[in-house]
């Protein structure tokens, strides 16, 4: 047999005893502990090995880091989204009641200047509002939200801040159909303020008005303003209704006169329905002379005296 086979087991090998070995280290640490504290020698040790191994501390705490990173930035990307929503909502809130009150002041202004309007005419006026325009593309009307139950009748005119904007054409329970001047068909007698030089104005059908039937030597220029003559007994006197913009006196013996609407054909939403003018009362007819005879009284000739009355007793 070999004589590796007759070799001494590592059981059997006797060294150091185990506590006298712990012994000895530990009176080792105490000694370099007791060295370091009173001494500083390992000063430079602990900061060269400190250096040695930043790079697997960094190593070590990334992933932590990371992970705790990733989740501040979900949270924050998270609150700021909730944030945006609510800036963005409120931002919406805001522009929505700015526009509310860009309204409500444009709406207080139409009606201040109807109030105007009202005190300047001087009659009975019914205040509406245009709903919708009719749904006829050859004419040009609008549709109110006053009807004959609040006194709206066929052909009193309608106004709205600046000036003449129709003619009340058709008349419902609680609505009213209302032709525009610059329909076609409508026409108002108007005259120059300037001047008072008179004529008809009819609507064109394209948003214009024209002067009609007025002599190519009229007194009429440009930047006129006609005004409403009330010689048709619908229309109350002194509205204003267009401003002339175009006079061509080459067309024949009666002049082309183009005009402007002062009204907001296209744009007023408050107007006024007014009543028509009182005319004031005719005239009373003449009396008859009283009749005369050829024969007088005693009393009534020149130089006649009375006679006495007669003594009852």
């Amino acid at each position: 047999m070999p004589s590796a086979d007759f070799q001494t087991h590592p059981v059997f090998k006797r060294g150091i005893a185990p506590h006298i070995r712990l012994l000895v280290y530990v009176t080792v640490c105490v000694a370099i502990l007791v060295a370091d504290v009173r001494f500083r020698y390992l000063e430079s040790l602990r900061e060269y090995l400190s250096t040695i191994t930043y790079p697997m501390r960094r190593a070590a705490a990334e992933p932590v880091n990371l992970a705790s990173n990733a989740a501040k930035y979900f949270s924050k990307l998270a609150d700021s989204q909730f944030e945006q929503a609510d800036f963005e909502r409120l931002q919406i809130e805001t522009a929505q009641r700015l526009l509310r009150f860009e309204s409500l002041e444009q709406e207080n202004e139409q009606l201040r200047r109807l109030l105007g309007m009202s005190a300047r005419v001087r009659t009975h006026s019914v205040a509406a509002e245009v709903l919708y325009s009719a749904p006829d593309p050859y004419s040009r009307k609008v549709i109110l939200d006053q009807g004959r139950q609040e006194g709206v009748e066929p052909g009193l005119a309608v106004v709205d801040a600046t000036g003449l904007l129709g003619q009340v054409t058709r008349v419902y329970p609680i609505q009213s159909e209302v032709t525009l001047i610059t329909d076609r068909n409508q026409s108002v007698t108007v005259q120059v303020e300037r001047n008072g030089q008179r004529g008809v104005m009819s609507g064109t059908g394209q948003g214009g008005l024209e002067l009609r039937f007025v002599l190519a030597d009229a007194d009429i220029k440009v930047g006129d303003r006609l005004m409403t003559s009330g010689l048709d007994g619908l229309f109350v006197p002194g509205l204003p209704v267009a401003m002339v913009e175009s006079v061509e006196r080459d067309a024949g013996a009666f002049a082309r006169i183009a005009c402007r609407p002062l009204a907001g054909v296209d744009q007023s939403t408050r107007v006024l329905v007014l009543s028509r003018a009182e005319l004031p009362p005719p005239p009373p007819p003449p009396q008859p002379a009283p009749e005369t005879t050829g024969e007088s009284s005693p009393a009534s000739e020149p130089g006649a005296r009375p006679e006495p009355a007669e003594d009852e007793n």
